[in-house]
């Protein structure tokens, strides 16, 4: 490949009368490259491609891609890309977006770029961030809840899916999350979440006081207007829903949380990190003597995770209950948890009742809103879109259903009913008022002429 350089020496020598011949025994390069060169066929510094660039195959469907979402993640692209069968490495498909200058241009987003960061060093298992992140149009018909923990010394973090952001839901989805990353931090941060503490004050609410109990944890706010405190969570919301949730493909919650979890394992800790973290963490020479046990040569979340030191767990989940209030549909069903539960007959379609689940226990409850318990029901995992009903609850809606069928033959839609006396009489009555004063409307010329018809039709 000619380089700058060389290209700048050719043509300072061209300019100086030098033959092509004198200018290649000078450089040390063939004649031909040279006058290429020199009667610009080629541009120094590039390479000539031997074969097809695979990039270019990729052009009209990331052009499209592009259309659809202008803020996908390149590195989301390249997982779809390589299952299109694209052969050359990420820094090679970046490098053709960059070239062929396939992202739009987004001047909302480049005017809030450029503050200022830094880093803050957290010790392997002192502290785990909390928060939500609200994602619109979910497949399964309604935006998704979705909280989500992160470890922020090596970066691990697990996400589950919840039906409602209220502090029952909020403690169910905790112990998912604490049990997915395999223990707890000694240190709880959220944000002026509202259901764990005061938002205006940051003292812990009395409410949450025996969770944090029950766990044998310390919890802490983060400062007001401070988002950046609690940076790791955030990124690992950045990353779930740009490389995960943007391209998802399941069409349940449930399905979209077994997603969930294939992909944080499989690719969140899969991340690299920092040696000297790695290092820092379980000291040099027993993180360079796993690395070369593992045959790596820079340790990744799942590495930094193992290393932690995450206190254990209690046995159970913290007994909280969940209540929710639903409107029982026409088949005597009620949702919950992306599930449906039967209800009695005695409650009316259209009436409301109250849906109660104590985390921990195996059972859903139904009961009216005064109080009174109406049915007991399995619970079902949450986002399977199961139907449970009760044997009696069945037989009764089939005796309800079928008692409301008759044998009386259908309606003749299609029969032949013209005009009637009555309607005759009405219609005469309109005409008259639109009609001029002078003008005299009649309908026995009318009926005149239809019995003469129908005469004629039965005389065939």
């Amino acid at each position: 490949m000619f380089t700058g350089i060389e290209d700048m020496e050719a043509s300072a020598l061209r300019k100086r009368g030098w033959s092509i011949s004198a200018i290649a025994r000078h450089l040390d390069r063939d004649r031909k490259t040279v006058r290429r060169h020199l009667n610009g066929e080629h541009t120094a510094g590039e390479r000539r491609r031997g074969s097809p660039d695979p990039f270019d195959e990729l052009i009209a469907y990331l052009r499209a891609r592009f259309a659809d979402d202008p803020h996908i993640w390149a590195s989301a692209l390249y997982d779809e890309v390589r299952g299109l069968g694209f052969p050359l490495s990420y820094q090679s498909f970046t490098r053709g977006l960059r070239r062929h200058d396939l992202r739009p241009h987004c001047e909302e987003c480049h005017g809030v770029k450029g503050r200022a960061t830094i880093e803050i060093d957290h010790p392997g298992g002192e502290e785990i961030q909390w928060d939500w992140v609200e994602l619109p149009e979910a497949p399964w018909g309604e935006d998704a809840h979705l909280l989500v923990g992160s470890l922020p010394c090596s970066g691990k973090f697990r996400a589950v899916f919840c039906d409602r952001e209220d502090q029952a839901h909020l403690i169910e989805g905790i112990d998912a999350i604490l049990r997915r990353l395999g223990g707890t931090a000694r240190q709880w941060r959220f944000d002026r979440m509202a259901t764990v503490v005061n938002p205006a004050t940051g003292i812990v609410r009395a409410s949450f006081l025996p969770v944090a109990k029950h766990y044998g944890v310390t919890v802490v706010a983060c400062p007001p207007r401070r988002g950046n405190r609690k940076g790791s969570v955030e990124k690992s919301i950045d990353f779930a829903t740009q490389r995960f949730w943007k391209t998802m493909t399941a069409e349940t919650q449930a399905l979209a949380q077994a997603q969930l979890d294939r992909f944080s394992e499989r690719i969140g800790d899969r991340r690299p990190r920092s040696l000297a973290r790695f290092q820092r963490l379980v000291g040099k020479e027993q993180a360079d003597a796993y690395l070369v046990a593992v045959n790596r040569r820079r340790p990744t979340v799942a590495d930094l995770a193992e290393h932690e030191g995450l206190g254990a767990l209690p046995s159970a989940c913290y007994p909280a209950l969940i209540e929710v209030s639903h409107t029982v549909g026409r088949s005597r069903l009620v949702r919950f948890e992306g599930n449906s539960y039967s209800v009695p007959e005695a409650v009316g379609i259209g009436g409301a009742v109250l849906v109660r689940h104590r985390l921990g226990a195996e059972t859903v409850e139904i009961v009216s809103v005064s109080g009174v318990l109406l049915v007991v029901h399995r619970r079902c995992t949450p986002g399977e879109g199961a139907i449970v009903r009760d044997p009696a609850h069945k037989v009764a809606l089939e005796h309800e259903v079928l008692s409301e069928f008759t044998t009386a033959p259908p309606c003749q839609r299609k029969a032949n009913r013209p005009p009637g006396v009555d309607a005759q009489r009405e219609a005469a009555k309109l005409l008259a008022s639109f009609a001029d004063a002078d003008v005299v409307v009649s309908l026995e010329i009318y009926q005149a002429v239809v019995d003469d018809q129908l005469r004629s039709e039965v005389a065939r």
